[in-house]
């Protein structure tokens, strides 16, 4: 069963996570400088099988669109034209950022490991992708 691959975009890095083949867990699988992305996420469809992206769309708390729509609306774009048999879905990504330093606190992870973003990034593109599999009661559709 292919992957599901969720991207928070980001103006310099963008955090990426996938599924598990059976689609069960999300898990992080890397932070890549955003000019390079399209280059990495082609490369990484040739080894693997992906079903969909799950992109973070970024908003305000009142649904208007933030400074980074526009760049992620413009990726997605040149995404869907590099690699047009992969759907793209959206997905909400307010507060992510902050859900996932809260989740490394918890988790226990040092100071020094919180405070680089590229981590941050990675374990907000896995919330993406554990709301988006929630949120489509995906879990309880298997089978």
């Amino acid at each position: 069963m292919p992957r599901l691959l969720s991207i928070d975009y980001g103006a310099k890095r963008t955090g990426l996570a996938v599924t598990d083949p059976l689609q069960i867990i999300a898990s992080a699988l890397d932070t890549v400088p955003t000019h390079q992305l399209l280059d990495y996420l082609k490369k990484y469809v040739a080894t693997e099988a992906v079903e969909a992206f799950i992109v973070g769309l970024p908003k305000h708390l009142d649904g208007s669109d933030t400074d980074n729509t526009p760049r992620v609306q413009g990726f997605v774009k040149r995404l869907q034209a590099a690699l047009p048999d992969i759907p793209v879905h959206w997905h909400d990504e307010r507060f992510t950022s902050r859900m996932a330093l809260q989740s490394m606190i918890a988790s226990g992870t040092k100071k020094k490991d919180r405070r680089d973003k590229g981590n941050i990034d990675k374990v907000s593109a896995v919330i993406i992708l554990q709301s988006y599999m929630s949120s489509k009661d995906f879990l309880g559709n298997q089978g």
